[in-house]
């Protein structure tokens, strides 16, 4: 069986309902650039990037994944429309809004599964909506790197309660860097597809890493998105800090040990190194799906790193299958 890992989706009942104004939120703006795609705005923010309609679109989804031979993709929203911008309370009502159209897109398509939206800018309100999540039969979450759009991190002492939740439910969560990256130099050449986001990703991640979360809430599962970003190659500088810091931060590797990673690499050495460093158990099959930035052809890097068969069971579909409680016998 064969699961891509991370993939995204913007259900067209939620284009359709908010378009046709059949639902409403006072600090979401929905516009159409001057090619007629949709934007959203979030409080008063700038629109995003227009609505691809590889996002949206079931057939072209339907159709891509037969080509790859993937039976099953596990998919988060568009992190563009998480709205951790919104207020606290109107942001919760959008992640339920958004969970809803997720949970009814994916069943028009038996091979998604989802994954929740949770309103990160407010601890209480995301382990609310988590454990609503997993009760209505979620995969797990996708949460970004930045709680509030712009800013803040994973290791707010607010966010407790989310952390809590996700421990006590053993949730997995997919973490994924916002478009925001806080950095005016990735605003040109693309750099923040090409190295902006995974800055976004090393930071975040690094922050738990030292802040000891993954020993805090050991039930927690963490898949980090992108081959994990700048952490496996940078696990030895982590161990050096801890070094020079003797007792002060919480054992990095011992966090890093904790964590999983999809392959979204496009070198096959870069993915080899990976599972040198985290072990090939700690690997999913990823494509990033619909984006340019992602693996057309997810499983091509797998099998030009050269795995032993038991190796690529694992990395193509079995971990992920534990991950996100997929049922390998109804493939």
């Amino acid at each position: 069986m064969i699961i891509d890992a991370h993939g995204h989706f913007v259900p067209p009942a939620l284009l359709e309902a908010l378009t046709s104004q059949k639902r409403l939120f006072p600090n979401v703006k929905v516009t159409k650039d001057d090619k007629g795609g949709t934007q959203f705005a979030f409080a008063g923010g700038k629109p995003t990037r227009p609505v691809s309609p590889g996002l949206y679109d079931l057939d072209k989804r339907k159709a891509w994944l037969t080509a790859q031979k993937i039976d099953k993709q596990v998919i988060g929203g568009w992190l563009d429309i998480f709205g951790y911008e919104l207020p606290p309370d109107e942001g919760a009502d959008w992640c339920r809004f958004m969970n809803e159209n997720l949970l009814s897109g994916a069943k028009q398509l038996d091979s998604l599964s989802a994954l929740a939206c949770v309103p990160l800018q407010k601890g209480e309100l995301a382990a609310q909506v988590l454990d609503e999540a997993l009760n209505q039969g979620f995969a797990g979450a996708m949460i970004g790197t930045q709680p509030h759009g712009e800013g803040g991190a994973l290791d707010d002492a607010h966010l407790t309660p989310f952390w809590e939740v996700a421990s006590a439910r053993k949730a997995t969560l997919f973490l994924h860097p916002m478009f925001v990256c806080g950095d005016d130099r990735v605003n040109q050449y693309d750099l923040v597809n090409a190295v902006g986001r995974l800055a976004d990703t090393s930071i975040a991640m690094a922050r738990l890493l030292f802040s000891g979360h993954l020993q805090k809430y050991p039930g927690v599962s963490i898949v980090v998105s992108h081959g994990g970003g700048a952490l496996p190659y940078a696990l030895g500088r982590f161990k050096r800090n801890n070094a020079i810091h003797k007792g002060e931060y919480a054992d990095a590797e011992d966090s890093f040990r904790r964590l999983y990673f999809d392959t979204v690499l496009f070198e096959p050495r870069a993915l080899r190194f990976l599972t040198d460093v985290a072990g090939t158990d700690k690997v999913v099959l990823g494509s990033d799906h619909p984006f340019p930035i992602g693996d057309p052809e997810p499983l091509k890097i797998v099998d030009e790193a050269k795995f032993t068969d038991s190796e690529r069971s694992a990395i193509i579909g079995g971990t992920a299958a534990k991950l996100f409680h997929i049922d390998c016998d109804c493939c």
